[in-house]
Order: C-alpha cells, then sequence, then structure tokens
C-alpha cells in the first residue's frame, strides 16, 4: 500500500455533529428531559434492585464521579416513592416499669402527633382538673368523714378498755415507751414504797390483773393498727375514685380511638395508673425555704415529662415513602442519639424525650441514599450499618461505651425494626475492594448498578442530550443554546471520551461547559449560546490550566529540549507521550534514540537499567526481542548489543505506546537507513510485528503540531498512528484545516513494515520463498547488517580463545592443560 493511500483525509479526523438534525430554534423551546440520558444496564439494575423485597438486596451504585449516578437515583426514587404506601410514625414513651427502657409505639402515618398532642391536653386538663377535686368540699368531706370514722372506732376500743382497767384499778397511760397499764390506788399510781408493802398474795393479784389488762391492749392496738390500715386503704380508694373520675373520662376516648394497637392502650393504662398514684404531685407547690436569708429560691415544681409522648419518626404529609440522603453519614447522624440536659453542678441528664432520630430512623419503610467513602471514613458507621442490616432492626447506642474503663449509667431505647432499602454510591474501586476485602458486603448489598462513563452515540441520545441541556439551562436560569451551541457540546462530549462513536456521560464536565457557555454568551448580550461560545469557554477552560504545556512549548522553541521537525537521521525518531497535571492533560514529542555495536548485550533499555520505566514500558521493550527474532532469527541466531533511550528524559516513562516508535528507530540503527524527522510516531507493537491501540492519540498529535508550527510547517510533516485508533481521532479544529490544507498529515497503520517505508521512504520489503528479503529493503539491510556482526563475533570468538589457550600457564600438579 502506497504512502498517499495511508493518509487521513481532513473528513475522518473528527466527527462533526450536523445542527441541522435539531428540530428547535433554542433549547427553551423544549421540554425537560424525563429519565437517564443511557445507562440502559445501570437503569435494568436499579429497576430489580428496587423492585425485590427480600433481604440482603440492598444496592451498590458504582461509577465514576459525574455520571449522573446520584441525580438517577434521586429522580427514579422521588418517582417509585409517591406509589408506596406511607410507612408508620414512631413514638417513644415512658416505661413506668423500667424508666431507662423507653418503649417503642408503631402508630399509622400523622397519628403519632396526634397522640402526642392529645397527651398534651390530659395532662394540661388532669392539672387543672385534679386540684380542684382535691379541694372540693365533697372529696373533703367523704376525707373527714372516713378519718372520723376511724376515730370513733378508736375512741370505742379505748374508752372500754380504760372503763374495765378503771374498774379494776388501774389506768391506761402514754410513757415515752407507749401506752402502759399502770395500777392505782385513790386515783393516783402505785409508789413504789406503797408496791413493796404490799402482801405477796396481793402483789400476785396485780401482777395478774396488769398481765391481763395488758394483753388486752395489745389486742385494741393491734385492732387499731387493722383500722388504720383500713382507714388508709379507703383514703386511697377515696383518691382513686377521685383520679377515676378526673381522668378516666379523657383518657377512655383515647383507649376508644386506639383501641386496635394493644401497645398504646397499654401505655394509656399505665399513664392513668401512675397519675391516680401520684395525684400528690398535682397539688399547688409550696414555696422552698431558703437556707439564706434574703435568697429566694424557685418554687420547686413536679416534672410531667413522663406523660409526654416523643414523635421520634413523623410521616405526617409524607406522600408515599420517605426517600432520604445523608451527606454526612456519621454515627449519630445515620443511627440516632440520646441527648443530655447539664444541670447545675454539671451534671448531665437525659430522657426518653431526648431520644432523636438519624437517617435510617427518617428512612425506615422508604429509601435511605449515603456516600459509600463517607461511611467507610467515618468511625463506627459501617460496622453498625451492617447490624442493622444483620438484625433488621435499628438499636440507638453509645459507641463510646465498650471504650470506656467505668459503665456509665444510660437510657437503652427500645429497637426500631428496620424495613428500609439501603442505596450506596461510590467509585468502582470502592465496590471492588469491599467485595473482595468485607465479607459481609456480599451479604448484604447483592446489586450492582453499573454507571458507565461513556455511551453509544445513537439519534435518540443526540436528541436526549439537547433535552439535558434545555433541563440544566431552566434549572439554573441560563441562556438556551441555539443548534449549534448543543453540536458543539455533542462534539466536547465525544473529545471527553475520544471516540466518534461514543459519547460522554460524565455530565459534571458537561455541566460546568454549559454554564461557561451560557456565561460568555451573556458577556456578549447575546440571547442564546452558539457554537462560538462553547468554543470560546473550551479555549478559555484551557487557558487558565495549561500554564505548564505553555512553559514547555518555550523550551521547545528555544531549543532547550531538542526535537527536529525537519530533515532526516539515523536511529533517531520522534515518540509522543500524554502528561496529565490535575484537570488538564497535553501531548509532547520526545526524541527517542538507538545505537547498535558488535556484542552479546541484546537489548539494553537505559530507562529501566536508572529506574525510570515502569513495567509496562519494560515489558514493550522486551517485546522487540521476539520481534526481531521472528523476522531475523530463522536461519541463524541473533548476537547484537543495542541501546535505546528516551532523550532529555527526567521524570520517568510509563506505558507501551512508544513500543513501535523504538522498534523504527531500532530498524533504522541496523539498516543505517535514516528517518524523517517531521513525522513523530505513536503505537505498541506485539511480537508479529502488529500496531496495536493507545490512549490520548489526540493530545500527542495536537502536541506535535504545536512544536511543529512553533518551527514551521513545511507540509511533509505528521504524524504516524495505528489504524485501530482511527475511531479515537477528535482533533481540534487547527489541525483537522491544518491537514486539510495539506500542511500537516496523519497517517494510520497496521503493521511495522507499513509505518517503516513511510518513515524512511524505503520498503520494508516481504520475505520471500527463498528465505531472504528483497535486496535493498529496510528487512533486507537490518539482515544483512545481523549477518555481519554474527560473522563478526564469530572470527573475534576463535582469536580470542585461541590468544587465551596461548597464554594459559602450565597445571601446578604437572597434568594436562584444559
Amino acid at each position: 500500500m502506497s504512502t498517499d493511500e495511508l493518509k487521513l483525509p481532513a473528513e475522518r479526523l473528527r466527527w462533526v455533529c450536523d445542527p441541522e438534525q435539531f428540530d428547535f430554534a433554542t433549547t427553551a423551546d423544549l421540554p425537560e428531559l424525563e429519565g437517564t440520558l443511557g445507562q440502559i444496564r445501570a437503569l435494568a439494575s436499579i429497576d430489580f434492585g428496587l423492585g425485590i423485597r427480600e433481604s440482603g438486596f440492598n444496592l451498590f451504585l458504582a461509577g465514576e464521579p459525574g455520571t449522573g449516578r446520584t441525580s438517577t437515583i434521586k429522580n427514579i426514587l422521588k418517582k417509585r416513592a409517591k406509589t408506596e404506601p406511607t410507612p408508620s410514625d414512631w413514638v417513644y414513651v415512658n416505661n413506668f416499669k423500667s424508666p431507662d427502657l423507653p418503649i417503642a409505639l408503631a402508630l399509622p402515618a400523622g397519628q403519632g402527633a396526634e397522640l402526642e398532642e392529645e397527651m398534651q391536653e390530659l395532662i394540661s386538663n388532669v392539672r387543672t382538673i385534679i386540684p380542684k377535686a382535691l379541694d372540693s368540699k365533697e372529696y373533703e368531706a367523704n376525707k373527714a368523714a372516713i378519718v372520723e370514722e376511724y376515730q370513733e372506732k378508736n375512741n370505742e376500743l379505748f374508752g372500754g378498755l380504760e372503763g374495765e382497767a378503771q374498774g379494776k384499778g388501774f389506768a391506761l397511760q402514754r410513757t415515752v415507751s407507749g401506752l402502759v397499764m399502770v395500777p392505782q390506788k385513790e386515783e393516783r399510781n402505785y409508789t413504789q414504797e406503797e408496791y413493796e408493802a404490799l402482801s405477796a398474795e396481793e402483789r400476785e393479784k396485780l401482777d395478774a390483773t396488769g398481765q391481763e389488762l395488758t394483753e388486752k391492749l395489745n389486742d385494741v392496738l393491734r385492732q387499731v393498727r387493722e383500722n388504720e390500715k383500713g382507714t388508709k386503704d379507703a383514703l386511697a380508694q377515696l383518691d382513686r375514685d377521685l383520679g377515676l373520675a378526673a381522668v378516666g373520662h379523657h383518657i377512655d376516648p383515647l383507649r376508644e380511638k386506639y383501641g386496635a394497637n394493644p401497645q398504646v392502650v397499654e401505655f394509656l393504662d399505665a399513664v392513668q395508673e401512675d397519675i391516680i398514684l401520684n395525684l400528690e404531685d398535682f397539688k399547688p407547690q409550696q414555696q422552698v425555704p431558703s437556707p439564706i436569708p434574703g435568697l429566694k429560691l424557685p418554687r420547686q415544681e413536679p416534672s410531667f415529662e413522663r406523660y409526654q409522648v416523643n414523635v421520634f419518626v413523623d410521616n405526617h404529609g409524607c406522600e408515599g415513602v420517605p426517600v432520604v440522603f445523608e451527606p454526612n453519614p456519621t454515627y449519630n447522624n445515620l443511627f440516632g442519639r440520646l441527648e443530655h440536659v447539664m444541670q447545675m453542678g454539671g451534671v448531665a441528664t437525659t430522657n426518653f424525650t431526648l431520644i432523636k432520630p438519624g437517617a435510617l430512623h427518617k428512612a425506615n419503610g422508604g429509601y435511605l441514599i449515603i456516600d459509600a467513602r463517607e461511611v467507610l471514613i467515618n468511625p463506627f458507621s459501617w460496622d453498625a450499618l451492617k447490624r442493622c442490616i444483620r438484625n433488621a432492626e435499628i438499636k440507638i447506642e453509645d459507641p463510646l461505651e465498650q471504650y470506656r474503663f467505668i459503665t456509665i449509667a444510660s437510657m437503652k431505647p427500645e429497637p426500631i425494626p428496620l424495613q428500609s432499602k439501603i442505596i450506596m454510591i461510590g467509585s468502582p474501586w470502592i465496590y471492588y475492594l469491599l467485595f473482595h476485602l468485607e465479607p459481609d458486603y456480599r451479604k448484604f448489598f447483592k446489586v450492582k448498578a453499573d454507571f458507565d462513563s461513556r455511551i453509544a452515540r445513537t439519534p435518540e441520545v443526540l436528541k436526549d442530550y439537547a433535552l439535558f441541556v434545555a433541563t440544566h439551562c431552566k434549572n439554573e436560569k441560563l441562556l438556551p443554546f441555539d443548534r449549534s451551541g448543543v453540536a458543539a457540546l455533542v462534539e466536547y462530549a465525544a473529545r471527553l471520551v475520544e471516540d466518534q462513536g461514543k459519547l460522554s456521560s460524565q455530565f459534571m464536565e458537561i455541566s460546568d461547559l454549559i454554564r461557561e457557555a451560557s456565561f460568555w454568551a451573556g458577556k456578549e448580550e447575546n440571547g442564546a449560546a452558539t457554537r462560538a461560545h462553547v468554543t470560546r469557554a473550551i479555549e478559555q477552560k484551557t487557558y487558565r490550566s495549561n500554564r505548564i504545556e505553555e512553559r514547555m512549548q518555550e523550551l521547545f522553541d528555544e531549543g532547550t529540549i531538542l526535537v527536529d521537525t525537519a530533515g532526516e537521521m539515523v536511529g533517531q525518531i520522534n515518540g509522543l507521550s500524554v502528561i496529565t497535571l490535575a484537570d488538564h492533560t497535553f501531548g509532547r514529542p520526545s526524541r527517542v534514540t538507538a545505537r547498535v555495536w558488535l556484542g552479546r548485550a541484546g537489548m539494553v533499555n537505559i530507562e529501566r537499567e536508572v529506574k525510570l520505566s515502569g513495567p509496562i514500558h519494560d515489558k514493550g521493550v522486551l517485546i522487540l526481542t521476539g520481534y526481531l527474532g521472528g523476522k531475523f532469527a530463522h536461519d541463524k541466531p541473533l548476537s547484537f548489543s543495542a541501546s535505546i533511550c528516551f532523550e532529555q528524559n527526567y521524570e520517568g516513562v510509563e506505558g507501551d505506546s512508544a513500543s513501535s516508535t523504538e522498534l523504527y528507530c531500532l530498524l533504522s540503527a541496523f539498516s543505517g537507513v535514516p528517518i524523517r524527522q517531521g513525522i513523530a510516531v505513536t503505537g505498541s507493537v506485539n511480537q508479529h510485528g502488529m500496531i496495536q491501540p493507545i490512549g490520548g492519540v489526540n493530545f500527542k498529535i495536537e502536541g506535535f503540531f504545536e512544536v511543529c508550527k512553533a518551527k514551521g510547517l513545511t507540509g511533509e510533516q505528521g504524524v504516524l498512528i495505528p489504524k485501530s485508533n482511527e475511531r479515537h481521532l477528535m482533533l481540534n479544529d487547527e489541525v483537522v484545516e491544518a491537514v486539510r490544507a495539506g500542511r500537516f498529515h496523519i497517517w494510520s497503520v497496521e503493521t511495522i513494515d507499513e509505518g517503516i517505508g513511510i518513515l524512511t521512504g524505503v520498503p520494508a520489503g516481504q520475505l520471500q520463498e527463498d528465505g531472504t528479503y528483497p535486496e535493498g529493503s529496510i528487512n533486507y539491510r537490518v539482515d544483512q547488517r545481523l549477518r555481519e556482526m554474527l560473522e563478526s563475533m564469530k572470527k573475534f570468538a576463535v582469536g580470542g580463545e585461541k590468544e587465551e589457550r596461548k597464554e594459559l600457564p602450565p597445571p601446578a600438579d604437572g597434568g594436562a592443560a584444559p
């Protein structure tokens, strides 16, 4: 194939979007984009993951940032959530039996706030009714009647005992040790002398009578205690009846309303019982006397927080199920927390009203979206999330409790059942890291939705791109784009992925370009952004980032970095490389040289010897030996020494895209045929001499073009690329116009033989039936040079061996020399 046939015409150097295919004047005429642009595989995975309800089928959305992962799932869930039933409210209430174990109650959506309001109203009414009831005449009369009855019974008992005692010469008297029976004489107590003056018979009779009366006194006291207990029970029943009368008609309607929920009814019963048992709390409190004169202490009011309802999750007003995106998934933000209140003396206290929900509680029954990286870097979050999924419940705990030396008493709220679909968003690297290093990951996140960074270019996708631009402009109130502006954006999307048949789905960059083009259109007071504004936005974006590129271009112009763009040279060629500095990528040429000489060292990669090359580059160099062996060692062994070097390279080399370049240079050094210095080369090669595709082809071509333009375009310059890279060409307008004008050329080749013919102007030559190459061809010259080197090595080897044998000293033991 001739050199001209391998040249690419300007029409094949980029794909141009025809603006006439769009049927709108500006994007202001278009509706908003519904759904997602491309990503058919990811959408199918999401649909499956959201549809299946079995445990463990949570989703991981994998893809590069800017591919629309977050916006896509939010839009899908926004529509899907409306079609699903609203989940229950959750409230925490006091556990009257164990206050440190608050009870969680589930209520239909909206009833949580209703119950809270109704309990507040209940306590407010009770605090008004009970004091009035306690101060009522009826209550006081009933209380007085009970006390009076008690006193009457006691008086009757003591009256009868006293009468009997008097009749027997005894009197009932109160002492420090209690009530006792004392013998009397003439209405006074016996003195000790009088008692001792009695005869033994009289004393014995007196003691027996006293013992009898004392036993009856004990019986009376026992009866009094029983009366007292009965009185207390009567007073308690009076209070209970009062409490029931005051509270019952307020709680009964609530029991009826929440009758279908046994847990709520049980809570209402507990509230009623606690109110009845603590009626004194509802009485007006007295002012506490101050221990310091002049200091007025605040009145101690009893707390009625124990009757409140903590509305933990309120789904009132939620249309369908909740969709929660938690941007900062710390432990407390995900799983809730127990807040504390500082009291006097620095003591922190808490109660069930200070239990606060986390994102997982708010999303319960719906969907939770979290960033995988943020979950992994926040302490305790990932492990706690796994426990929640495994146990199907959300438990509020103190994550630092296990690290304390002393256990601190705290509340342990009742766990809430988990019924949420969890969606993690992360890069492919994090996905594979979790998949291989986290055993539990595969149990809990069984569905992967893979977002691609590129999508196939079809007429439908082009229309969707226009709708995407329209939607973005409307949402951010930007200037609309006309047809030429949309076409330029689409071409830029193809340039981002370096593929004429695909478009970029990294919409973050596309969105930035839309904003910048709108800005420049506004600066010119234009009503719509056009191709010129998109082009200017791209140029300005490049200008803001290409200071290092321009500095390197100056080094080429000054001759500090040696690169020839004209003439011919044996064993010297221009290779191409790509440099990426943060958000800016550009290409630059590098001089590659090769030298060959007699020896058996084989291929010496200078970059490898000084540890400036990576393993992929080293592999590419080693492939060259395989190519030479297969090409020229079919009738003789290879015996040579050669060195290859990237001149003026100090930062290292990686990749195999220069392997064909190095092979061309090596063939020139062996054959002695010079290479045209106006042609730069890129492409990897295999052992059969086939040219393989490489990356960054556009940046490489444009980098060499800039150097040639600075040194002067001669019409003989160009770049040699792999034929398989033709579809990746999306060159800028300046290079395309230079090719169209014949001032620059792009050749695409499939084999080393095609490439060496273009570089030297001499045919490579095909192997003939007799095992030789056509005389004068590149391969013939290389084969002859290798043969000559082999013969020379044989002569030196024979001569060296004879010289060595001649100079060997005789053996020390008199034996024969070797």
